[in-house]
């Protein structure tokens, strides 16, 4: 089966350039001509050994896979490819690129049969490679001293590689950071604790093995917090009662309480400039305390609680409200604001 309406896949290739590519081939010279051609020429090259690649990746690897994992679909054509599976696919063309500009310095009769027959060690090490670029292991073993730490225990030596390969791989599960789901199987079929084996029993598991990690700092970070800092971010997509897409909320920088110290605090500052202001003019400390503490903090009522889940939002502006019905309260609340207003250096223009 055939390719059915292949896109070409750089712009600006033509036949012309890829029979140069096949012909430097046949002469030995290809990865040299390509690693001393300037930028523009190198350009070309690349996209021809991409225009080469593509078809023999698609028809040699990557339908062979689709049939196996069962996506008939996507084994028709490129064009058929779902997101993950071209994902996939772009990974091992690069790779099958990389590997005939590093290994093509000596004369190859035919291209597309050399690549052929190599897909396997293009793919393998374009995986490692892409890994180490993450920062992960290419090989992730468990160290010795690891080992140890785990109690030589099969199972969660098992996961701490498991752990080694997923922080290499650069999607992610879904909304989550470890795909418990899996593992949890994975688990089941290890033990044969069928019943036990949980994705929240996974949880646990994945946590005694990155404690252990952590027992090494300078490695954990190196082959684990790093190369997952450089996972894609998930894309969540929402669905609401009519059926159709919705955005989700925007992930939030800061922590909800500090959002609400940063106002009480530029609330204050303001506080402190209008009553220093107001004093100077001469008015009654009393009413000018009172009047500026319920204006700053009492003016927008309610408005903190409409971006928040019900009881979760501030309810600080109704306790002012309260203290300021009370006279003996109010008596200590403008000894206070007084004591801080002559000893702020705020300046009053």
């Amino acid at each position: 089966m055939s390719v059915s309406n292949p896109p070409t896949w750089r712009p600006g290739v033509d036949s012309a350039s890829v029979d140069v590519v096949r012909d430097f081939a046949r002469r030995g010279v290809l990865a040299p001509r390509v690693a001393s051609a300037s930028v523009e020429r190198r350009r070309i090259l690349v996209s021809a050994v991409y225009e080469v690649a593509w078809p023999v990746v698609f028809n040699r690897l990557t339908r062979v896979l689709e049939i196996r994992r069962g996506h008939v679909a996507c084994s028709h054509s490129v064009l058929s490819l779902a997101d993950g599976c071209l994902d996939h696919f772009h990974d091992d063309v690069e790779s099958a690129v990389e590997y005939v500009l590093r290994h093509a310095g000596r004369p190859i009769a035919n291209l597309e049969a050399w690549l052929a027959s190599r897909l396997r060690a293009a793919t393998v090490d374009g995986h490692r490679r892409r890994r180490g670029r993450m920062g992960a292991l290419q090989r992730p073993r468990v160290p010795r001293w690891l080992a140890k730490d785990l109690g030589e225990d099969r199972w969660l030596m098992s996961l701490a590689t498991q752990v080694l390969l997923w922080v290499g791989v650069p999607t992610t599960a879904g909304s989550g950071l470890w795909p418990v789901s899996a593992w949890a199987h994975r688990r089941g079929l290890a033990t044969g604790d069928w019943l036990g084996s949980s994705p929240a029993t996974v949880r646990r598991e994945v946590e005694e093995v990155l404690a252990a990690m952590r027992r090494r700092p300078k490695w954990y970070v190196d082959h684990v917090e790093t190369p997952l800092g450089r996972k894609q971010a998930p894309v969540v997509t929402l669905v609401t009662e009519d059926g159709t897409n919705a955005e989700p909320p925007a992930l939030p920088l800061v922590e909800e309480h500090e959002l609400d110290d940063e106002r009480l605090a530029g609330l204050a500052a303001d506080a402190i400039y209008a009553i220093q202001a107001r004093l100077g003019r001469g008015e009654d400390a009393r009413t000018v305390v009172v009047d500026v503490i319920r204006t700053m903090f009492c003016s927008d009522l309610g408005t903190p609680a409409l971006s928040r889940a019900p009881h979760r939002a501030p309810d600080g502006d109704e306790a002012v409200l309260v203290l300021l019905d009370d006279p003996e309260r109010v008596a200590r609340v403008v000894e206070a604001a007084l004591g801080i207003v002559v000893g702020c250096r705020v300046t009053v223009h």
